[in-house]
Parts: structure tokens; C-alpha cells; sequence
């Protein structure tokens, strides 16, 4: 890197980035195809309309959790980039939840779901937090009772399941596939990242542009790559300096909590980075407040590197362009919308 002169009424050293040219085969990181295309190329799986229709309802069916207060939007709030804007998520009851909630957008990209990676798919991670005693404190034969009730309910799920007689009862895994296939259409294409991929160079800035090299060259995409821009490992928070006291303990031990694995502890799964300027307050535990925090933290914590202010103002201005669409709207525009109208 090189040093441009210093601005005489700043007084500061101003630093020069360059930039390579884009091969779009050979970035660490892909644009994210359209929902029926990611269905059928990248999942290999059918995109049943009538099936995703039943997880749309069923993911703001308050009748998920014991006393009806909460859905899944209500930690994962589709206005809000899937999030609940809080350093930890709230059960039913009030009850104060010990993690970060995770954006629900793009998780079908991830290799596991959870911080802890404890479900293997969405199916496993839809199963959990109805079951929680913490979160949403029901069970799969109460919710059953409820929705079996409800005439609207039980034409969609016979609509999403022509063939099956459920006259004698339903299993949990229809409600459970029906909430997963709809979290799978929850990807955010289109970002203005994705366009600049595709052979726009205007559709970034050039601050953007910088900031994608530093991201490359200072060692983020060996974690963050491919179409989420992670999601596909699992990494010691505190790689090469720590960033635990040696007395820490619960959801802090990560990883080492499901396996009991010395080697898991503080292991996390990689989060995904697309929409990431929307999904604060970063990290499992909530506590980095501002995308600048968050990245100077990671330069310190897992790369050894105290990053300087125009290196993380770069890395920002590159995050921010990972900012996607939902249902052909940016969701920066969806949030802001959602915001005004409170």
C-alpha cells in the first residue's frame, strides 16, 4: 500500500487502495440466482407454490407458541432484514433469550442452522424453537390442535399435499416442510454487489470497490465466500487473540456445547454477510452496535489486524452493497418503509 501526501486542513494521512478487475468465475463470492432457479439448480429440489403458501402463513401464525403472542416473524421480522433488532431474542412470557437472534434471509444457504450449528437443515431448526421452553414453550400436538381448527389452514395444507389423507391426524413434518420451503424462497438477490458481479461497474462505488479488495486481501473471504458470503464453517471466536475471559461460559462455549469437543470451544458457524448492514446488533452475543465496530473487531480478534479507519470505512462501503432484494424491493427500502410507518 501506498501514502498519498496529507490533506493540509486535515492533517491526516490519507491512504490509496487499488483494486483488481473482476472475474466473476473466479471471485470468492457468487451472485444469488432467483428463487425458482435457486430451487431447482442449486437445491435440487421441486418449488411447490401451494407448499411455500402454507410456510408463509405458518411463519406469522402466532398460534405456534403456547399463549399465541409470538410467530417466527416475531424474532425474525421480514421488514427488519429478518431480525428482532435486539442484542437477544424474547420468548413468550418476556422471557430474555441468552443470543443473538440470526437473519432468517439467506439461511437456507447455510450448511447448519444455529450459532451452534445443532440443526442440520431448516426442518430441524423450525422444530426447535416451538419445543423451547424459552421461546415459544409449546409442542407440535398442541400447535396441531389449534391449526386443525382452523378451516383457512387446512385447505392450504390439503392443497400442498393433494395426495395425503390426514383425516386421522398430522405429523409434525408437514407443518415443518411447509415452514422450511418458504424459508427457502427467503433469499435477497439483486444486490447492487451482485449487479457489479454480473458487469456493472457503476452499480458500486468505487469506496465499494476498494473495500471488496481489502476484504480479499486481508484473509476475510478464507471464512466469508460463496453465494451467502459464509455460512459453511465453523471458526473460533477469538482465533488470534482472545476474545473470551477464561471464567466464560453457556452460549459463549458455542459449538462445544453439542459435541463437548475441547477443540469446538468458542466455535461458532461462520454468519453469512449478505444484508449484513441491516442485521444489528452483530455477533452471537449482541454487542457490537455498529457495522464498524463489527468489522474492526473481526480484523482484531480473527486476523490479528488493528485495522485502520479508512480500511474499515472501505470494508463497510463493501458490506453495505451486499444489501439485497426481497420480493423485488431492496430491503433497506422495506425497512426503511417499515420504520416510517411506526
Amino acid at each position: 500500500m501506498t501514502q498519498a501526501e496529507p490533506e493540509a486542513a486535515e492533517s491526516v494521512v490519507v491512504e490509496s487502495f487499488h483494486y483488481d478487475p473482476i472475474q466473476a468465475d473466479a471471485e470468492p463470492i457468487q451472485s444469488i440466482p432467483g428463487v425458482e432457479e435457486f430451487f431447482e439448480d442449486y437445491l435440487e429440489l421441486d418449488y411447490e407454490p401451494a407448499r411455500v403458501a402454507l410456510g408463509k402463513q405458518l411463519f406469522h401464525d402466532t398460534r405456534l407458541s403456547n399463549d399465541n403472542t409470538l410467530s417466527c416473524s416475531s424474532c425474525h421480522d421480514l421488514r427488519y432484514a429478518g431480525i428482532d433488532r435486539s442484542a437477544t431474542a424474547t420468548g413468550v412470557r418476556g422471557q430474555v433469550g441468552p443470543i443473538n437472534t440470526p437473519t432468517v434471509f439467506n439461511s437456507a444457504f447455510n450448511f447448519s442452522q444455529f450459532w451452534d450449528g445443532r440443526a442440520s437443515d431448516l426442518e430441524a431448526q423450525a422444530d426447535g424453537p416451538p419445543n423451547a421452553g424459552g421461546e415459544m414453550d409449546s409442542n407440535w400436538e398442541e400447535i396441531t390442535t389449534k391449526l386443525s381448527q382452523d378451516k383457512v389452514v387446512m385447505d392450504m395444507l390439503s392443497a400442498a399435499w393433494p395426495d395425503e389423507d390426514f383425516s386421522e391426524g398430522i405429523d409434525s413434518r408437514f407443518w415443518l416442510e411447509a415452514i422450511a420451503d418458504f424459508e427457502r424462497t427467503l433469499i435477497t438477490p439483486a444486490a447492487p454487489f451482485d449487479q457489479y458481479l454480473q458487469g456493472d461497474p457503476s452499480a458500486i462505488s468505487e469506496e465499494a470497490k476498494q473495500g471488496y479488495q481489502l476484504f480479499k486481501d486481508v484473509g476475510c473471504t478464507e471464512c466469508h465466500n460463496g453465494m451467502a458470503v459464509g455460512g459453511k464453517s465453523f471458526q473460533r471466536l477469538g482465533r488470534k487473540r482472545p476474545y473470551f475471559n477464561s471464567h466464560t461460559g453457556g452460549v459463549d462455549l458455542g459449538r462445544f456445547n453439542i459435541t463437548g469437543d475441547e477443540e469446538d470451544r468458542h466455535n461458532f458457524k461462520v454468519p453469512a454477510l449478505r444484508n449484513v448492514a441491516l442485521t444489528g446488533p452483530w455477533f452471537h452475543d449482541g454487542t457490537q452496535e455498529s457495522l464498524s465496530e463489527a468489522v474492526r473487531s473481526m480484523g482484531e480478534f480473527q486476523l490479528d489486524l488493528d485495522l485502520s479507519d479508512g480500511q474499515v470505512q472501505r470494508i463497510v462501503a463493501f458490506l453495505v452493497s451486499l444489501t439485497g432484494e426481497y420480493e423485488g424491493r431492496s430491503l433497506r427500502d422495506v425497512q426503511n418503509t417499515a420504520a416510517s410507518n411506526q
